[in-house]
């Protein structure tokens, strides 16, 4: 997705609503960036599946799948109720 149509993205997502995802990520980021990486949200589509980029050393780290599903997707749902998955736009393939 590119930058233009990131920003479009966030745009349409509800204020209050990526103001939740975005609080609850804060959480995460550390942890994340402790091995080098981060993510960005991109948007949340109209059934409540979080969209995000995964950034730095997440973009190709193999355990990238199991840090979505286990650490950061299991977050969200927790911090925000509504939250009905998460996925990565670019996530690396499994091997």
């Amino acid at each position: 997705m590119s930058d233009s149509a990131a920003s479009h993205a966030e745009a349409s997502i509800d204020p209050e609503l990526r103001d939740q995802i975005e609080e609850a990520l804060d959480t995460i980021r550390p942890y994340l960036m402790a091995d080098g990486g981060s993510v960005r949200l991109l948007n949340v589509t109209d059934d409540n599946v979080v969209e995000l980029e995964l950034l730095g050393a997440c973009g190709t780290c193999p355990m990238s799948t199991m840090t979505l599903r286990a650490g950061i997707e299991q977050a969200l749902k927790r911090s925000v109720p509504q939250v009905q998955r998460v996925e990565a736009v670019n996530a690396p393939s499994p091997a």
